[in-house]
């Protein structure tokens, strides 16, 4: 992999070595039925998933709805127990924490969850919902705490005095503001936003999308951006990683992916976009039948049943990993056809 270079043209080291590593995580979950709810099969939302997050940088978690992102981030911060893999934040593992490292953990790993009106309390005012944090660490006295929150609800864009309201006298837009200073009051290495704008009015998503960078800079947060809207992970990310059926299938620089999609579920992906100028049109790619079921994938290549160009013998039999894309620098994908050695 090659080493990225700096907006001064320098390289640094640091921003190349990995913050979070997960290593073949998978997640399973049970399927019961009947009437003494035995269970009847398995349902394998994260599959073996191998995945760094470089420090500093916002990497983009795409795919269509059921891959298994927001599994994936829900077990990076340790809402759900892995089934099986590894987990590593700074070197350290992870994936089975006890309390006394998970307090810490929390003080470092924070989720923007999908909706704000679920995830605030209603009862609760919101100056009380994102100071709870500081209040469970024993972080600063009352006076403290209600100046750490009062900076905090100025630094996303609302104002002191909002720290008394509560969550259903806000918009949409300005309950995602709390969510996100809720998640931040901490001040973590690490925030995982599980598709924080897909609830939100188009004309919110942009504003909020510009805080959210605004803060990685402003912060030097890492961040993981879930979504399953190619194009509003394009103005977030640094890097971009496609998923299907639990597993990742391609990964690479934004600039890359954007402009050189190589597998061709990322193609199809990519093809859905609206164009802004009609003039400009892209070239429609619609894949045939339904996403296979998780209980049940397809051998070979997952997405074979769908691929328009998946080769018989060779698709449905072989199990591609994630491999380098020739003349690209830093891009993997996992296709048979058009990564590894045997790539056309």
């Amino acid at each position: 992999m090659s080493t990225p270079v700096t907006g001064s043209g320098t390289i640094t080291a640091e921003r190349t070595t990995p913050l979070v590593e997960l290593r073949k995580l998978t997640k399973v979950f049970p399927v019961r039925g009947g009437v003494l709810q035995r269970q009847v099969g398995e349902v394998r939302a994260v599959d073996g998933v191998d995945l760094e997050i470089r420090r500093g940088e916002a990497l983009g978690l795409v795919g269509e709805s059921g891959c298994g992102k927001t599994t994936l981030g829900r077990m990076l911060v340790r809402l759900l127990e892995p089934t099986s893999g590894t987990i590593l934040f700074d070197e350290d593992d992870v994936t089975h924490a006890g309390p006394r490292d998970l307090r810490q953990f929390r003080q470092d790993v924070q989720i923007i969850f999908q909706d704000p009106s679920t995830s605030l309390d209603p009862r609760a005012q919101v100056g009380h919902a994102i100071s709870e944090g500081l209040r469970i660490h024993g972080i600063g006295d009352r006076a403290e705490r209600r100046e750490r929150v009062g900076d905090m609800l100025e630094l996303v864009g609302l104002k002191r005095a909002h720290a008394e309201r509560y969550p259903h006298e806000f918009s949409g837009g300005q309950r995602q503001r709390v969510g996100i200073a809720r998640a931040l009051i901490l001040r973590p290495r690490l925030v995982v936003a599980d598709e924080p704008v897909s609830a939100l009015d188009v004309s919110v998503q942009a504003q909020v999308l510009n805080l959210l960078k605004d803060l990685q800079t402003e912060l030097d947060l890492t961040l993981l951006f879930i979504a399953h809207n190619l194009a509003v992970v394009e103005h977030v990310s640094d890097r971009v990683a496609v998923m299907y059926l639990g597993r990742v299938v391609e990964l690479t620089d934004r600039d890359t992916l954007y402009r050189h999609p190589t597998h061709p579920y990322t193609q199809a992906l990519l093809s859905a976009i609206p164009m802004p100028d009609p003039r400009n049109r892209r070239k429609r790619v619609l894949l045939q039948g339904e996403i296979p079921s998780p209980m049940d994938p397809p051998s070979g290549c997952r997405f074979h049943p769908r691929c328009p160009i998946a080769e018989e013998g060779l698709c449905d039999v072989e199990d591609p990993p994630l491999m380098d894309v020739p003349r690209d620098v830093d891009h993997e994908a996992a296709c048979l056809l058009r990564a590894g050695p045997r790539a056309r």
